[in-house]
């Protein structure tokens, strides 16, 4: 069994699931813009959905993986699977309930969808086939609305840039375009960074002109927030794709001259290069496995935020980088997450 991501469902085919409402990757449907697609001329089919409630007793949910099949095999469901795999390339749902598998299909309610439709009932007459009538919409901006302005600390807001328009003046705001790398101020351990670099910035320990190392940037959300109180320096990132993204929000935020960032880790730093603020949002294990090195590029006086710990791992993580010569860290928490400030 694998977990569904966009649908927090648990289903054992996963890798299958797309519905038929969501553009194929590279393709110029609505999910993909930014812009109405009624106002390109493209039109918002309704939608037909299909429910096929296959009763039985589902296989019980492992551990994560990428793909895996019920064992023992249901033969109705492989043949029913095999007849969808056939005539829905784009795929569908299988969602595990208490009562059986549930199959869920969406289909462009128009002539060859009603068709299909009917194939299906006909070719498996013993099921029960339910059909539900689902009124166009931009799904485009549908899922836009997941995303709205969010307030971090006392001092920064984040926010998309359809919605750069509403921040608050009385905010610091951060635009941040959701992708696929980490970092939209939602999270507990980017907002525990963001609410530490407020709280030190008001205390004076965080100042302009400083220079800053944003390792593991993800989104650059952290080191994007730092140029907007007046720092520069880089993000770092050991995967080409966050650091893409994190380029592309550096340019919405305007902070080009203050804010490089490049794919790599600290060995691509000058020998001996020091910053007055350091933050690394990544995971415990690597941050303790890095304390030495993490800890010797912090200047003497400077600023250290760990973040990405859960909080029964914050003494391990303490307990390396003051052997590497940190005194006792300040912790704040939210919820089962930690951060560690040395200031």
């Amino acid at each position: 069994m694998t977990t569904c991501i966009r649908t927090g469902w648990r289903s054992d085919r996963c890798c299958r699931f797309r519905p038929a409402w969501l553009p194929l990757p590279g393709s110029s449907g609505a999910a993909d813009t930014a812009d109405d697609p009624a106002s390109q001329g493209k039109a918002l089919n309704d939608l037909l959905r299909l429910e096929i409630h296959l009763p039985g007793v589902p296989p019980a949910v492992g551990d994560l993986v990428e793909e895996s099949l019920p064992d023992p095999v249901d033969p109705l469901r492989e043949s029913l699977t095999a007849w969808l795999s056939e005539r829905l390339p784009q795929g569908w749902e299988e969602v595990d309930t208490p009562g059986g598998a549930l199959f869920r299909i969406h289909l462009d309610d128009n002539p060859a969808g009603r068709d299909l439709a009917d194939a299906l009932s006909a070719s498996w007459p013993d099921l029960d086939v339910r059909r539900e009538h689902v009124p166009s919409q931009d799904w485009g901006a549908a899922w836009k609305a997941f995303f709205t302005p969010i307030e971090v600390g006392g001092v920064f807001e984040v926010l998309p840039p359809w919605l750069v328009h509403e921040h608050s003046a009385d905010r610091t705001p951060i635009i941040i375009e959701p992708k696929m790398a980490f970092g939209t101020g939602h999270h507990p351990t980017t907002a525990l960074c963001l609410e530490l670099f407020g709280e030190l910035f008001g205390k004076g320990r965080i100042r302009q002109g400083m220079r800053f190392l944003d390792l593991g940037t993800g989104s650059g959300i952290l080191g994007i927030g730092l140029c907007r109180l007046g720092l520069s320096g880089i993000g770092l990132d050991i995967d080409p794709q966050a650091v893409f993204c994190a380029a592309e929000n550096v340019r919405a935020n305007a902070v080009e001259t203050s804010m490089r960032t490049a794919v790599g880790s600290l060995d691509c730093l000058a020998g001996g290069e020091r910053f007055d603020v350091v933050a690394a949002n990544i995971l415990a294990q690597p941050l303790t496995a890095m304390a030495t090195h993490l800890a010797g590029r912090v200047e003497r006086g400077g600023v250290l935020i760990l973040s990405g710990i859960l909080t029964q791992q914050a003494p391990a993580v303490a307990e390396a980088y003051e052997r590497a010569g940190l005194g006792e860290p300040a912790v704040r928490r939210s919820g089962e997450w930690a951060a560690l400030a040395w200031a």
